[in-house]
């Protein structure tokens, strides 16, 4: 189970903290960080100095300890001023620190997971390969024992952090080459980003997130030490499909701040511009439009929050959080297109912020698992339950 709900007055605080540090140090870079594709890292780090890279961990382990609701409305306001950022911190918190939490050992806790809590380690999660995206179980990156330890080789696609942090959880083949048994011969390894053999690609030109680096990662003869193994050498892909409910509603909260953003230029602007005389939000389609983006957005946060209601309670929460996924994006998508719709060719332009607002959201939709695989996983869910 998770940790106990935050009192409404510690919740606040700590939001109120995230949200000062994002109107102070995030939002009034976020465009210039889009159009030149820059990646922060000092940002970063000092919202790992103030916790927000252990939201999740137990204090025993020097993290926040939060409940899952407040963690997910911190990614929310971080989300609102910039979703690249937003992305980093969501990744960190809830992949590779959860799949530590769970099945590490307490050696493995003292050494990767303590620093990632302080913020002192930027940690990626591998999983995606070119060939083995929606069929991720179909990866061929391997590893083969070597005396007490493992080599590594193989490539892994769009991995967030990719080229900027200092640890990443790789999901590989344990199994031999010529004995392929789908998910229950994978394993999952902690690779240090110094380690040699482990090379970084160019990073990725994106429609949108630019400000978060994405790269492939490559293995070549990479050498880790047994230790370096997380849990079972067969069942890093078990492990994998636990942290990514974890994963879906760190998205869906980012997919929230992004509809959040957007809805509330396009309010401000409604009431700027001025067309046949009047302000624009004076004209009932344009107050249509805005009450119906109000109106997605509070039912799909009502949603994401009910998953995270559930998660805290103890719950198996796998159709849920595929749920919210799915809506949040959408709904992410949608609003966004609607504000560039209210800004009319203002909104096309990028002088203004919903055009990047709009790129960003398309994002939500494909990673932690496309719109079409949540459907799948929902429907899945839902008929093994009847």
């Amino acid at each position: 189970m998770s940790a106990a709900a935050a009192r409404p007055e510690e919740q606040e605080q700590i939001l109120q903290l995230v949200r000062d540090f994002a109107a102070e140090h995030i939002a009034p870079h976020a465009a210039r960080w889009d159009a030149e594709k820059h990646f922060d890292r000092d940002v970063i780090d000092r919202l790992g100095s103030l916790g927000f890279l252990g939201m999740l961990v137990p204090e025993a382990y020097d993290g926040l300890g939060l409940d899952t609701l407040t963690y997910l409305c911190a990614v929310e306001e971080i989300a609102a001023a910039d979703a690249s950022i937003a992305v980093s911190v969501a990744v960190h918190n809830s992949l590779p620190s959860q799949m530590l939490l769970r099945h590490g050992t307490e050696a493995q806790k003292d050494r990767w997971l303590r620093p990632m809590a302080r913020g002192e380690r930027l940690a990626a999660f591998a999983l995606s390969e070119a060939d083995a995206g929606s069929d991720a179980a179909a990866l061929r990156a391997q590893a083969r024992r070597a005396g007490d330890g493992w080599v590594l080789n193989g490539g892994k696609a769009w991995v967030s952090n990719g080229g900027t942090a200092d640890l990443v959880l790789a999901l590989v083949r344990t199994d031999a080459e010529g004995d392929r048994r789908g998910a229950r011969g994978i394993g999952c390894f902690v690779v240090p980003a110094n380690a040699p053999g482990f090379v970084v690609g160019k990073p990725e030109d994106k429609m949108g997130l630019r400000a978060s680096n994405t790269a492939a990662v490559y293995f070549q003869d990479l050498e880790l030490p047994g230790d370096h193994l997380l849990g079972e050498a067969d069942s890093g892909f078990v492990y994998a499909l636990e942290a990514l409910d974890n994963g879906r509603m760190g998205i869906a909260a980012q997919a929230c701040g992004i509809a959040r953003a957007a809805l509330g230029h396009a309010c401000r602007y409604a009431a700027q511009r001025r067309q046949f005389d009047h302000a624009i939000r004076e004209f009932e389609a344009i107050q249509f439009k805005l009450a119906d983006m109000a109106t997605r957005l509070a039912a799909a946060r009502c949603l994401l929050h009910e998953a995270a209601r559930r998660k805290d309670a103890g719950e198996t929460v796998t159709a849920w959080a595929a749920m919210a996924k799915l809506h949040c994006s959408e709904t992410a998508m949608w609003v966004a297109t609607q504000a560039v719709q209210v800004f009319g060719g203002y909104g096309f332009m990028r002088d203004y912020p919903v055009e990047r607002l709009m790129r960003d959201a398309k994002a939500t939709e494909i990673y932690e698992g496309t719109s079409e695989i949540q459907r799948v996983v929902i429907a899945r869910e839902l008929l093994s339950s009847t």
